[in-house]
């Protein structure tokens, strides 16, 4: 265990190199808190963490904080998603009406699970408003979608679903195994692997989570955006996602958006995991190691998760480089480069980045409260020093 310039935790000898890049992801932010975690071959190599946790009180950021990971989530429902294809319960190719027949509704039929999970479902966000209190409540939200006129033609191209990737995915496992998507993640991944991963945290557990904080870069993106883009088009921040009125600019306000206890207990997979780097990084180490209490995934479904589904130039308007999608995997491209471009994973918002990389044997999350958009190298800096440690 070390204390050097507010970086706690520890760091592998051969890996010694990320806890400089870590810390010097700290210079010029004073309000930042974050964590680093990365597993080598089934094993926790780096454990680093440090700042604050909440820069209003000065709460420093411990081994045991967590912090919300935005899309990253999406990555671990792909995950779950995939566990289910492994156990014959689900196939990427059948429509999503054979789990959830509502959802056919206006032309929607023929849509797979596998376009779904790659953004090729066309209801990237629900035609009308909605209100906050609609999108804490379940039902409501995927009645909505199953329901609604799909915004483009399902299958003919692809457009983030920001947030309502989780509530088609969530479903899809709903339906398949009767549970709710966080009480699935707890009972076949998190608890199994001991990891603090979660989708959904009751308020009265809500005792170490970082408080959020929009840096400058983000917050100049979101005005600009909301100033110049077509109303039903936000590229927040690095997508370009139509959406209604329950998380506009106010996604990391103060007291709004994930900083709201309530939508930290409500259930939002699309973006609202909360998770510490360890738990997250444990989480896509299982997906390529066996542990004490999970096996690897079959390669064959891994295979099938990771082929490009959608790549190129989104529906909407979105400035590129553009990134590239599996059945719900972020794979390597100029959007984000892994430390190989076998590398499979999900970036979040604001900074949050975590991925595995099975030839690698390598898997590594970055969650920070200090949110950040446009050419922001904190990440990037460690994935580049990790490259070089094995890669170069």
């Amino acid at each position: 265990m070390s204390d050097v310039n507010g970086i706690h935790g520890s760091v592998d000898e051969r890996f010694a190199s990320v806890r400089d890049a870590f810390e010097a992801a700290f210079e010029g932010r004073p309000r930042m808190g974050a964590a680093l975690a990365v597993h080598h071959q089934g094993e926790l190599v780096v454990d680093l963490w440090g700042g604050v946790a909440d820069a209003r009180d000065s709460t420093p950021w411990t081994r045991d904080t967590s912090s919300v990971v935005f899309s990253c989530t999406k990555g671990i429902m792909s995950i779950l998603i995939a566990r289910l294809v492994e156990a014959g319960r689900l196939d990427y190719e059948t429509p999503i009406t054979d789990v959830w027949p509502e959802f056919g509704a206006h032309g929607k039929g023929g849509i797979t699970i596998g376009d779904a999970l790659a953004h090729r479902a066309g209801v990237s966000a629900p035609r009308r408003s909605v209100s906050l209190e609609e999108a804490l409540d379940w039902d409501t939200m995927t009645g909505l979608l199953a329901g609604q006129e799909p915004l483009w033609e399902p299958g003919s191209g692809y457009g983030y679903h920001a947030l309502t990737h989780g509530w088609i995915t969530g479903e899809i496992i709903r339906r398949v195994t009767g549970k709710m998507p966080g009480e699935y993640l707890a009972e076949t991944l998190a608890r199994p692997l001991g990891a603090d991963l979660r989708v959904g945290v009751p308020m009265d557990e809500q005792l170490n989570i970082a408080h959020l904080e929009a840096g400058e870069s983000l917050r100049e993106l979101v005005q600009m955006q909301i100033a110049a883009a077509d109303p039903r088009v936000i590229d927040w921040p690095n997508h370009a996602m139509t959406l209604g009125e329950a998380f506009p600019q106010e996604l990391v306000s103060p007291n709004s958006g994930f900083n709201r206890s309530d939508v930290r207990a409500g259930s939002f997979p699309g973006a609202g995991g909360i998770a510490t780097a360890r738990g997250l990084s444990a989480a896509w180490s299982s997906v390529i190691h066996d542990t004490a209490t999970t096996q690897r995934l079959d390669p064959t479904v891994l295979k099938l998760a990771t082929e490009a589904r959608s790549e190129g130039a989104p529906v909407f308007p979105a400035p590129a480089p553009w990134p590239r999608w599996g059945a719900g995997f972020q794979l390597d491209s100029e959007a984000r480069h892994y430390v190989s471009a076998d590398g499979i994973g999900h970036d979040g918002a604001g900074g949050q980045v975590s991925f595995a990389e099975p030839e690698l044997g390598l898997s590594i999350a970055f969650v920070t409260n200090w949110m950040e958009a446009g050419d922001d190298r904190r990440a990037t800096s460690i994935v580049d020093e990790l490259r070089t440690i094995l890669v170069s």
